[in-house]
């Protein structure tokens, strides 16, 4: 009977070694890899592609990208970018506590101090077909005068009126052109202890869209 056992498991793992040798690929087999055998395969999708502006899908073509985020907190300070580039960053050392605007014309580019007076020049002077985008970082109303309200209200805002003590707001406007109807063009975020993300701080908040080209 041991004899018969002894032969039978001999036979055994003869043919194991022959089934082994027949249907694996002649290539040297890994501790690891032999573990992996039985076990499910992991489907890994690929990285998406980043858009322009961090969007989550790209603009179609022949439109512009943008995205607006205010500041949040003494840490994240407002951003602005228009077309993949940054026109306002805490990078770019042009970002300030109060209201921050970006103005797009073409080529040019300015960024402007938050003083209610040097604000309300830095928009009439502003050429027609120009994009303004803002955003808040702390607070923005205190030294906001109405005169100023006004102005930023001429050009479509329905809650620079509203902005509070160191509320969260973005804006994107058109100076000369109308902007299309479904794009996001304001946000506003306000001040509320039971619900600050930060310490006395709210949340930040963001726009983005896309801006057909023939419209500037």
């Amino acid at each position: 009977v041991r004899l018969s056992g002894l032969l039978l498991t001999s036979l055994t793992a003869w043919y194991l070694g022959y089934f082994i040798a027949a249907f694996i690929p002649q290539e040297i087999i890994s501790h690891a890899q032999l573990q992996d055998f039985g076990k499910k395969p992991v489907l890994r999708a690929p990285v998406p592609k980043r858009q322009k502006c961090d969007h989550w899908a790209p603009c179609p073509p022949g439109n512009f990208a943008y995205r607006i985020l205010s500041g949040g907190g003494k840490e994240k300070m407002a951003k602005i970018c228009f077309e993949d580039e940054l026109l306002i960053s805490e990078g770019n050392g042009n970002v300030g506590r109060g209201i921050n605007i970006a103005t797009v014309n073409c080529n040019l580019v300015i960024d402007s101090p938050d003083h209610s007076g040097e604000m309300m020049t830095f928009i009439r002077n502003a050429p027609e077909g120009t994009l303004l985008l803002m955003a808040t970082h702390d607070d923005g109303s205190t030294l906001l005068k109405n005169d100023a309200k006004k102005l930023v209200e001429e050009l479509g805002s329905k809650e620079i009126r509203n902005i509070k003590f160191r509320s969260s707001w973005v804006f994107i406007a058109a100076k000369g052109f109308k902007l299309p109807d479904d794009i996001q063009k304001e946000k506003i975020n306000h001040s509320d202890k039971k619900m600050n993300r930060y310490n006395g701080w709210p949340a930040e908040i963001q726009i983005e869209g896309c801006i057909p080209r023939n419209l500037i």
